[in-house]
């Protein structure tokens, strides 16, 4: 599935063109090069919803199953649904899918199955975003959910090799009573999953002031989670600045307008801050006009931690391979740099020490083997 209006595939529709010997012969562009070493090479993602990782297949069979649904049952006719005009649109469609997931088994499938897509590509570790309001609130009994997530994950780790960890995010568009809810799922006793790492703030920004949710991220971090709100997506770096102050955000997500704050592009980079970016994902919402206008460049020039993500990768008809693509293609990255920038997600990451240390060894080990072909 893709927005209809852009093929945002770097290998097709945002190519470079071809160089030429010093013969006069067309060279192939090095980056359409790197999708081999992409594919083999072992990634960490910290940026992935739970609901948005649902493939074709996956939101087809479950429209199927609820046929109140309005969301098509045809895989083809998904990429059609999946045409959005802009982010308030996305956020209504987003909305349409998650209605889908109604019991616990659907809670499991869609998990397992996202953990397997993921596996595919060589993802080693995910922190994957959960909205459990969306799910609880539907009637789906919080403890049957939390079941079902953590037995996927078990599930995955065992069968792929995968490693999930939760991020519990309040759907900002349903207000501080939705807050108030995930803070109490995500810190209680007996209720909080033993996979869950973070605490987000996810939906839209307009209209939506991140300072409001303060209390409910003082209480998740005082429960020892991390803080990883949404911020700067679709409005200006303030919203940036206050996920920083109020939230004491460890990790910003998106973090799309801080390069029109210098300020804060220096603050990021001296305390080491790291932006979630999502290339494709930002087309596909239209909050950047296009790819080669992204402001990624503009963030690693001033030393900003950079990690690369999927967001909702079958919606946006993309997946983590793909966004390492156009990120190498926009950075003019070499094998080393898009191992660099692998490492970044692992250096970012709520994984222990020994974690970190031995998936950022997969990398370069990977690595050093394919530069000796």
């Amino acid at each position: 599935m893709r927005p209809a209006y852009h093929d945002p595939r770097p290998a097709k529709a945002v190519r470079r063109p071809s160089r030429e010997d010093p013969r006069g012969r067309p060279m192939e562009d090095p980056m359409t090069d790197l999708h081999p070493f992409i594919a083999g090479l072992p990634k960490a993602e910290l940026h992935v919803h739970h609901v948005g990782s649902a493939s074709p297949r996956i939101v087809a069979e479950l429209a199927a199953r609820h046929a109140d649904s309005k969301v098509p049952t045809d895989p083809e006719a998904l990429a059609d649904y999946f045409t959005f005009t802009d982010f308030a649109h996305f956020i209504e469609v987003y909305l349409s899918v998650v209605d889908l997931i109604r019991t616990p088994e659907d809670v499991r499938l869609l998990t397992y199955e996202v953990a397997r897509d993921m596996a595919r590509q060589n993802v080693r570790y995910a922190e994957l975003t959960i909205t459990p309001f969306s799910s609880t609130r539907r009637g789906i009994d919080e403890r049957a959910f939390m079941d079902a997530i953590e037995d996927a994950r078990r599930a995955a780790e065992a069968e792929f090799g995968t490693v999930l960890r939760w991020c519990f995010d309040i759907p900002g568009e349903a207000g501080l009573d939705a807050a108030a809810e995930t803070a109490r799922l995500a810190t209680e006793d007996g209720v909080r999953p033993e996979g869950l790492v973070s605490f987000g703030l996810g939906g839209p920004e307009i209209g939506v002031p991140r300072p409001q949710f303060k209390p409910y991220f003082d209480r998740a971090i005082a429960a020892g989670l991390h803080s990883v709100p949404h911020s700067g997506e679709s409005t200006g770096p303030q919203s940036i600045w206050d996920a920083l102050i109020d939230l004491r955000a460890e990790r910003i997500g998106h973090g799309t307008s801080a390069t029109q704050d210098p300020a804060l592009l220096k603050h990021l980079a001296e305390h080491r801050i790291a932006l979630e970016v999502c290339p494709t994902s930002n087309l596909a919402t239209r909050v950047v006009p296009d790819l080669d206008r992204h402001p990624i460049k503009e963030m690693v020039a001033a030393g900003v931690l950079v990690t690369i993500n999927s967001d909702d990768p079958p919606m946006f008809g993309s997946d983590l391979n793909n966004e390492y693509a156009v990120a190498a293609r926009l950075l003019e990255l070499d094998e080393q740099g898009v191992a660099d920038l692998a490492k970044n997600a692992v250096e970012a990451s709520f994984l222990d020490p020994a974690g970190k240390t031995k998936l950022a060894g997969e990398i370069d080990d990977y690595t050093a083997k394919w530069l000796a072909r």
